[in-house]
């Protein structure tokens, strides 16, 4: 099964975004460190700001029944809204400045007072704010009193003297001492931080991920009309250098990482039997688009894989640059492709086969020529090739298709291309013009590879790769309780090192009627 696209028609769902999230955690989790830092640093170099209260009552006098004092509240609770714009003018702010022997301004103080009348009160509530504890409590107490004495002059304005006010303003009690600073407020401004933080860090996620071009999923590269024939899971074995570390003739004990690596490719053996079952490829060449995407490794692990169905298997290094298949099989130098080429050598001489797999034979590069195109493009390499063919498959280890045209010239002469895409590092537009390089030359690409796909960790959340389960028979000393057919999950174990090589399986049944009967080996001279 394919893994699901991204982005279905309908939109992304909450699994899409779940997903970036998981992928970039990092970036999101120091986004928010970051945020919260700095909001911290921000609270301690900001000034401590106390506020205290103190609150008036307007009052009026002369209430002798019950009708007069229903009167009289209804009185106080009108002037108590006109005394709180009053409590905000300069005049009470001049008396206040007097009254404390402040050398701030009318305005200034002003600014560090607000005024309220709580709903159907007559009460006036004055609230201070100042550098200290101290300073806000006196002035809270002064406001209220430079308030009193303000509705006295205004209510005996143009009274007679004996007469006294009728409105008072009457101070209720004193202001409390505040114990702690109410700004800054370093739990509101955290939670903010935090709030801006986050969302600045899942910003950071949905931007880096939209810029991201690298092929990160099969459906990636369906976009551009591909598909994706095999998923190679990653290999610790392989990370160590390049190696042959899997076929169904080799079993590496109980290294259960095998298991997932051994049927991925044979379910790539198995796709590419299907991709024309009427003419199925016999000469396939496996390429990438730029260097370090595991081409060769794959070219001799693909090769081993349909050598060990028994069918005659001939692995053709053309990477006339940088020839590695020779190491990775561990031949001797000597004569390879390019002797043959130039008729400097029989094939039959350089022609090596591999002992743990007697179907497999190998070609080494050879000698490094001054003009691998012209030499890869010849009628001497398209000979070889249907040569080759008519009694073995050939997988031929081509260049990288962006930096030389190896492996393009050399397309035209086989059946079919196969791109290899690592996983995580491949960019979509290098995968693009590589295909654009294959379709000028007019050479049928068999699809992509998708290779060295994470099994574990939160890569792997993108690809649903079946590798964390395998088929298994049961481990070295077990009573054999389980049976080889049995579904188990992939458990992290150290990998252990492969013990000598066994003889081949024989083929079952289904390999019979899916490969035909074996072709005859080429008698040795």
């Amino acid at each position: 099964m394919e893994p699901r696209d991204d982005q279905t028609e309908a939109g992304p769902d909450l699994r899409h975004y779940f997903t970036i999230v998981r992928s970039y955690w990092k970036g999101i989790l120091a986004i928010l460190l970051m945020v919260l830092i700095m909001t911290f640093g921000w609270t301690l170099l900001q000034p401590k700001v106390y506020e205290s209260s103190s609150s008036g009552l307007v009052m009026v006098a002369g209430a002798s029944d019950l009708g007069t004092a229903l009167a009289g509240d209804n009185l106080s609770k009108s002037k108590a809204t006109s005394y709180s714009s009053i409590a905000a003018t300069r005049p009470v702010a001049a008396r206040v400045k007097e009254s404390l022997g402040l050398e701030a301004s009318e305005d200034e103080l002003l600014g560090r007072v607000s005024v309220e009348v709580p709903t159907a009160t007559a009460e006036i509530r004055i609230t201070a704010s100042a550098g200290t504890p101290e300073q806000a409590q006196e002035l809270a107490n002064a406001w209220v009193e430079a308030l009193s004495a303000q509705a006295v002059d205004l209510e005996t304005q143009g009274s007679a003297a004996d007469i006294g006010p009728a409105v008072t303003v009457e101070p209720l009690g004193r202001a409390a001492l505040p114990s702690s600073p109410t700004s800054p407020n370093v739990r509101l401004a955290l939670a903010i931080g935090a709030v801006a933080g986050l969302a600045l860090g899942l910003a950071y996620a949905l931007i880096r991920n939209h810029l991201d071009r690298r092929i990160r999923s099969a459906a990636m590269v369906e976009r551009l009309g591909q598909a994706v024939v095999g998923t190679i899971p990653r290999d610790e074995r392989l990370e160590q250098g390049r190696a042959i570390v899997e076929t169904d003739a080799l079993q590496v004990g109980p290294d259960r990482q095998a298991h997932a690596f051994a049927e991925a490719l044979r379910e790539l053996r198995t796709n590419l039997s299907y991709i024309d079952v009427d003419n199925p490829p016999r000469s396939i060449v496996v390429t990438s688009s730029v260097p370090a995407e595991g081409k060769s490794s794959l070219a001799a692990n693909l090769a081993g894989a349909i050598a060990s169905t028994g069918q005659r298997t001939v692995l053709i290094d053309a990477d006339l640059r940088r020839p590695v298949q020779a190491k990775i099989f561990d031949l001797p130098a000597g004569g390879g492709l390019t002797d043959v080429l130039s008729g400097a050598a029989d094939l039959d001489d350089v022609l090596l086969p591999y002992g743990p797999l007697p179907a497999l034979e190998v070609l080494g590069a050879g000698r490094i020529p001054p003009n691998p195109s012209e030499l890869l493009g010849s009628k001497s390499m398209k000979h070889l090739i249907e040569d080759l063919v008519k009694d073995a498959v050939v997988i031929v280890d081509a260049p990288p298709l962006l930096p030389v045209t190896d492996a393009a010239v050399l397309s035209t002469a086989v059946d079919g291309t196969l791109v290899s895409v690592k996983a995580g590092q491949t960019t979509i537009d290098e995968l693009e013009k590589s295909l654009a390089n294959l379709h000028r030359v007019g050479t049928r690409v068999l699809g992509v590879i998708l290779n060295q796909v994470p099994t574990k960790g939160l890569g792997s959340s993108r690809y649903g790769y079946y590798g964390q389960y395998y088929y298994s028979s049961d481990d070295a000393g077990s009573s054999g309780s389980k049976s080889k057919g049995t579904k188990r999950r992939i458990k992290k174990t150290t990998p252990v090192k492969a013990e000598a090589p066994a003889a081949a399986e024989p083929l079952s049944e289904f390999d019979e009627e899916l490969h035909g009967m074996r072709h005859a080996r080429r008698v040795q001279n």
